[in-house]
Formats: C-alpha cells, structure tokens, sequence
C-alpha cells in the first residue's frame, strides 16, 4: 500500500504471554491496522519476563509484522533473593528493567523504520514509561492508550505506588498527544481530573471480541457437553481480584443455597478458570463447604478457553463497586459466546449498564449474598426451563475487534494529519 504510514506499538503483552484477555487489544490492533493503510511494528518484552508463555497464539503475528524483544526481568522472579527484592526495584511496577533496553531498543527502531506515530498501552505502567522517553526523544505524536485508570484514591494501594503511579500518569497525560480509555467514565473521570488538558486529547475505544478466533473455536467445537446429564455449569474465565472482583459474597450465597438444599454438586458444578489467585480461595471454598460445587481449574489456551465458554449453560461476570467505570474486557467474548451470563456487579457501575443493554436479565448486587442467592436460583430456574436464551448475534457484533481497530485508525490518522 503506497500510503502506508507506520506506527510503532508498545507492549508488556504480546504472544507467547498467557494468562490475561488483556493481549487481544495490541495483538488484534496489530493483525487488522494495516487494512486502514497502517503498518504496525511492536516493540515488547523478551519471553522470559512472563510468568506463563504458551505457542498457541504465536501463529496469529502476521507474518510480516515487525516484533522486537527488549531485554526485561520481572522483578519478583529473577531479582528477588530468598523471595524477597527491594521496592524501588518495582516501581512503577515489576518490570522496570525492560525500560532502557526498550527505549534504546525504540530509538533504533525509529531511526530504522520512521513511524509517524508511537502508541504505548497499559495495564504495565513501564510501557508508558517506555513512550513518554521515545515521544521526548523522537518528537513524534504520542497515544497512550490507558484502558483503566492508573491511580484512584487508594488505588494502587501502597501509598509509595501510589505516589510514583500519579506522577508518571501526570507526566503521561501532559505529553500524549491522545490519552485512550476504555470507557466514558473513565475518559469523563480522567477529564475532571486535569481540567487544564483539552478536550479533544482524551479518546474512548472499547475492547472488543475477535470474530476470527470465535470461528476457528467453532470449527471443531466438542459435540459432548461439559455438563452431566441434569447438571448446570456456570464458568467464570479469567482473573479473580480479591477486592475489585471479590467473589466472597458468592461463595457466602452458595453456601447458604446448598445448606438450604437448593442447589447441590450433582446438579451443579461452577468453574472458575484461571483465577490468579487459586491459594487465597481454595481455603475458602474448603471452609464453606462448596467443593463439591466449585471448581478452581488452571488456564487454558485462549483457543480452549473460548471454546469452553461455547459449551457452558452460563457465565459469571464480577466487578465490584471499587471499578464502576470500568469494563471487564472479557465481557465482549461473553457476548459472542451467545451464551446467559450472571452478573454479579455493582447495580451503579457500567458493567451493570452493559449488561442491561446487552438485555440481560439477571444482575444482581455483587456485595450482598443474599442478592445473589435469590439471583442464582432465579438463573437456574430459567436455564433449567429454557427461558434464558442468551446474548443476541446481532447485539454482539456491534463489538468486535475489526471495528475498534478502525476507531483507532482514524483517530491515527487525524493525528498525523493535525
């Protein structure tokens, strides 16, 4: 394409990283940019900083897409002695080592390649760390590309995090050219919070779903179901953060269910894939009684995990109060899925708005158990009768990754233009 104008793109997650929804953002703006006369090159870790790597979706970098490994260590595994680091050594997070070696790495990429524009994403703070050097170096126009917030009060907890997170955030929205949210509450949250930046500088792209990967997980989908024969399975895939998606009132709520007799594991069983924090929870499953119902099952291949949500009865979203303007992205591949999901959210936060829209019928209050209780047995009833049909095609692919990353080109290319 003779207009093709360049972008270099960096980010912490980038195949062979596993264990996070968070990778499909860059890897699914990288895949389809260049349909909108933009050719990415990614600038990301070396693999040995991930916790978990996987293949699996290696095979889905285009083929001629440019990928650079900088050097970084995660600090927590390779600088740690007898389990323990000093704290400046992860600040603003774990992976600080990666930023020299990535904004050498940058500069000879963009003396090499000659971007129009960088665009570095979150959640690891570094990334933007990484951008606003090169932005400052190179002069080119910047998007950070935030997603959630990066400070809240009291989040991140620790007051030092805190105070090094609000400062690079400052430095982050002072330098951009764009700030990219993935929602309007944060977008509106980030706005009143820097009154003196204009307007125009802060966007909004959703995330989204891949309707490619949907259709390879439904090329040879398993014809035998996961449930037993008169059991329901509800699934929850992905990360269980012990406060913003604290799953403790639904533990409380099953239990109560089950002493009742109303549920019991041989007419349900409850899946919770890929926690990230198994050890804090399966005490507490132990303790309640609801082994029998709830199961803490390792991650999967993103290609099986789809898959798996294509054969559950239904699923289960949690967000707590604490992240009322945030979205969790995994709520898009729950639309896809087709399949009834049980929102467990709070009633005033957008998650609770999404499900609505996506006309969802149960919601209930994530932090009251018995909400929930009366919640679930209402799902189950309706699953059990075949009154809970699901998420709508139709509605679903108004979210899909081609779209958002068309939203992105043109907010690039009004960039370079201006």
């Amino acid at each position: 394409m003779a207009n093709t104008k360049k972008l270099l793109m960096i980010a912490y997650h980038f195949p062979p990283f596993q264990g996070s929804s968070g990778i499909q953002r860059t890897l699914k703006f990288a895949t389809y940019l260049h349909e909108h006369g933009w050719e990415p090159l990614v600038l990301t870790i070396t693999p040995k900083a991930y916790e978990s790597t996987s293949a699996n979706q290696l095979k889905e970098i285009p083929e001629n897409l440019v990928v650079e490994r900088a050097l970084g260590l995660d600090s927590a595994r390779h600088l740690a002695i007898r389990g323990r680091y000093f704290r400046w050594m992860a600040q603003p997070d774990r992976w600080l080592s990666w930023w020299p070696g990535a904004v050498w790495s940058g500069m000879r990429m963009i003396r090499r390649h000659r971007p129009a524009a960088i665009f570095s994403t979150s959640p690891i703070a570094t990334a933007h760390m990484i951008g606003l050097s090169l932005c400052k170096r190179s002069g080119l126009p910047w998007v950070a590309d935030f997603r959630d917030s990066m400070t809240e009060p009291g989040y991140p907890r620790n007051p030092k995090t805190w105070e090094i997170h609000r400062k690079l955030e400052h430095e982050t929205v002072h330098h951009c050219t764009r700030a990219v949210f993935t929602t309007e509450p944060t977008r509106q949250m980030y706005s009143q919070r820097y009154k003196d930046i204009a307007p125009s500088r802060w966007a909004v792209i959703e995330n989204g779903f891949d309707e490619e990967n949907f259709r390879d997980a439904e090329f040879d989908l398993p014809a035998v179901p996961l449930s037993r024969p008169g059991q329901i399975t509800l699934l929850h895939s992905g990360i269980l953060y012990p406060i913003e998606r604290n799953p403790r009132p639904f533990f409380d709520a099953l239990a109560m269910l089950k002493n009742s007799g109303s549920i019991n594991g041989s007419r349900l069983q409850i899946i919770l894939r890929a926690t990230g924090n198994d050890d804090f929870y399966r005490p507490l499953i132990a303790e309640l009684g609801i082994g029998d119902i709830v199961r803490l099952e390792a991650t999967l291949s993103y290609r099986d995990a789809l898959q798996e949500m294509l054969r559950v009865d239904g699923l289960l979203l949690f967000q707590a109060a604490s992240c009322n303007h945030q979205i969790p992205a995994k709520i898009y591949e729950y639309y896809r899925s087709g399949r009834p999901i049980l929102g467990l959210v709070d009633p005033d936060g957008i998650s609770a708005k999404m499900l609505s829209d996506a006309k969802t019928r149960h919601i209930a209050n994530i932090a009251s158990a018995d909400d929930i209780a009366k919640t679930t047995v209402s799902f189950l009833k309706d699953l059990s009768a075949g009154l809970e049909p699901g998420i709508s095609k139709q509605f679903a692919m108004k979210h899909s990754r081609k779209s958002r990353t068309k939203e992105l080109a043109l907010l690039l290319d009004e960039l370079v233009e201006s």
